[in-house]
């Protein structure tokens, strides 16, 4: 898939500069504008940007149109299609659009976006129509000619975010005041570079408003869960190829002989699929990504991911002695060679200290990390040497500063090709003195206790632990979840109960008799019946609320677990995420994982963002 290298997130053409550049007629109380921020051969993401121009409150709304987007899934909004009728209407937390406000929706299109909206109605009342980013737009439904597809005027080539005056990653209020600081001179502000700022100029501004592209031409690291195959029923035919650059495969094992070997046998050499024959080496789960997928898409790495949560017990004996650390990696090289894998990535949770119970510890574990990770960098090379190719090697490296503190960073950083840094699970139901986020970009300062430790559990500060120690931007891959974590029994005492005692642990998507309790929700379980998070706000008996000091959501309620809280990331955090990301100049994002978002609108917004043409 390529995927053009335009902004996602600030795509819609204000209603004030299309009047201005493109001579379009504003409907008296709303403007919808068409955008198209990126497209690939197939299809498009599309938003449609509906803004409030009157002098009241639009209090509920539902948007109708013939033609323009055929639409395969839609955030922020639920809707329908009839024939060539598309019905989209609010969900609780945007029902109310403010004079001067708007509400944006994001979607999926099929094949490419036309310009032949027509019919639009905003709670039955005919509406301008207008076209902005991508678009192309010649006429306008009721509303004129929409402009000339990029909101009229050229911002200078270059810098992806030239509107970003304070370099904030954003632009917003801050760049508009130093803009109109500048009004009617040169200089800051002049966008279109035309020797003045003036009207123009803030047209340019207004198109960019929000988050800046991303367009990192970065990794986009997705995990595939072995188990996913069974109850999940998520199989390799299931995958978005073209919407990622690697998939690390989860979990290979160690033996008791220090060697990496399979861990559900079954799974991932033996099960059958259609196409498979006797005959062939192996089949499975491997076979499939590996040999009947990956070949299609020739831009796509696949990594064997060792350990995780569960197969670490024996990292720290593997990496003690030099002996035991040639054979780990010797058994690695002949892994990937053996089943077609293009790199390795090592899990260990965690050296030293953390981790389950019963894994082996030593306080030497973060030097012999350090060691295991170069003998097996230094195998790779000689085997790529000999194969013709370039093995990639990486980490899934823990967030919170008492196991970060263990690793050697900038020698890792010198090591291995990338480091997925896994910024989640920073609170959870394991503490129910509190509820909280447990993926926040930055710290809110009203969290209850020590000060300093909530900072220290944010995405924010876990990854200056690594670029501060000398590691390379480039290298750091942002790790986000596509699921929740929960809290039960939260008693209903207002602001959605943020930071409020809880006394149990609910029920989770995928929790069962055998499991127990987790609280763990996939973001979108899709039709597979369980409880994700989207399905829980279409239940109609939960509520969205935004933490805007944090950049984090978070639901509430009332009536289930005895007060459910969930924590989880969505559209809206994940921008301000993808815009930091840009910011500091990071190598991508990594996800856990990829089951959990089954219409893949998280998906689909992060590989627009990082994955440029």
């Amino acid at each position: 898939m390529k995927i053009r290298n335009q902004s996602l997130v600030a795509v819609a053409i204000s209603a004030v500069m299309l009047a201005t550049t493109a001579g379009t007629a504003l409907a008296e109380d709303a403007t919808i504008t068409f955008a198209v921020p990126s497209a690939w051969e197939a299809g498009y993401s599309g938003t449609i940007l509906i803004e409030n121009d009157g002098k009241t409150s639009i209090n509920g709304w539902e948007l109708r149109f013939q033609f323009g987007p055929e639409i395969s899934s839609l955030w922020n909004g639920d809707w329908s299609t009839d024939g060539t009728l598309t019905t989209i209407s609010h969900l609780d937390w945007n029902m109310v659009i403010a004079p001067g406000t708007s509400v944006e929706l994001g979607y999926s299109g099929i094949g490419t976006f036309t310009a032949d909206v027509q019919a639009c109605t905003l709670n039955g009342d005919p509406t301008t129509v207008v076209y902005g980013d991508g678009t192309g737009g010649s006429g306008g439904g009721d509303g004129g000619d929409g402009g000339d597809g990029d909101g009229g005027g050229n911002p200078p080539s270059g810098d992806p975010c030239p509107a970003d005056l304070d370099e904030s990653g954003t632009v917003d209020g801050g760049d508009l005041g130093l803009m109109l600081a500048a009004w009617g001179e040169s200089g800051v502000g002049d966008l279109d570079q035309s020797g003045t700022v003036d009207g123009a100029d803030l047209g340019l501004m207004l198109a960019a408003w929000g988050a800046c592209p991303v367009g990192i031409d970065g990794r986009v690291v997705a995990y595939y869960i072995e188990w996913g195959t069974y109850g999940r029923d998520y199989q390799p035919a299931d995958i978005p190829y073209e919407k990622i650059t690697h998939l690390n495969y989860a979990f290979a094992d160690i033996g008791v002989d220090g060697r990496v070997t399979l861990f559900d046998e079954f799974a991932a050499i033996d099960k059958s699929f259609p196409g498979d024959t006797w005959d062939q080496p192996y089949r499975g789960l491997i076979n499939q990504i590996n040999n009947v997928h990956k070949p299609q898409h020739p831009h796509l790495k696949t990594m064997i991911s060792v350990g995780g949560w569960t197969l670490s017990g024996r990292f720290s004996d593997v990496a003690l002695t030099t002996e035991s650390r040639s054979i780990f990696a010797e058994s690695c090289v002949q892994f990937i060679r053996d089943y077609n894998f293009d790199g390795v990535d090592i899990d260990w949770e965690y050296p030293v200290e953390g981790g389950l119970a019963s894994n082996v510890y030593r306080p030497e574990d973060g030097v012999n990390y350090t060691h295991l990770l170069q003998e097996l960098r230094d195998q790779l090379d000689v085997a790529g040497d000999e194969d013709g190719v370039y093995y990639e090697l990486s980490i899934a490296a823990p967030a919170g500063f008492d196991k970060v503190r263990h690793l050697e960073c900038d020698r890792l950083g010198e090591i291995l090709d990338f480091i997925n840094v896994m910024t989640y699970d920073m609170r959870g139901a394991w503490d129910l003195s509190k509820t909280g986020h447990h993926a926040p970009l930055y710290m809110n300062p009203a969290e209850p206790g020590d000060p300093e430790i909530a900072e220290k559990y944010t995405v924010d500060f876990a990854l200056h632990l690594f670029l501060d120690q000398g590691v390379d931007p480039s290298k750091l891959v942002m790790g986000v979840p596509f699921y929740g974590r929960a809290w039960g029994g939260v008693a209903d005492s207002g602001n959605g109960n943020l930071f409020a005692s809880a006394s149990s642990i609910p029920d989770g998507t995928w929790d069962d008799w055998s499991s127990g309790a987790t609280g763990v929700n996939d973001f979108d379980a899709g039709s597979t019946g369980r409880d994700g998070i989207l399905q829980l706000l279409e239940s109609g008996s939960y509520t969205r609320y935004w933490d805007d000091v944090a950049k984090a959501p978070y639901l509430y309620s009332p009536t289930a677990f005895g007060g459910h809280f969930v924590s989880y990331e969505d559209e809206e955090s994940m921008a301000h995420k993808l815009a930091y990301l840009q910011n500091l100049g990071l190598g991508g994002v990594m996800y856990w994982e990829i089951t959990a978002d089954r219409q893949e609108s998280l998906v689909d917004l992060i590989a627009a963002s990082v994955m440029a043409e």
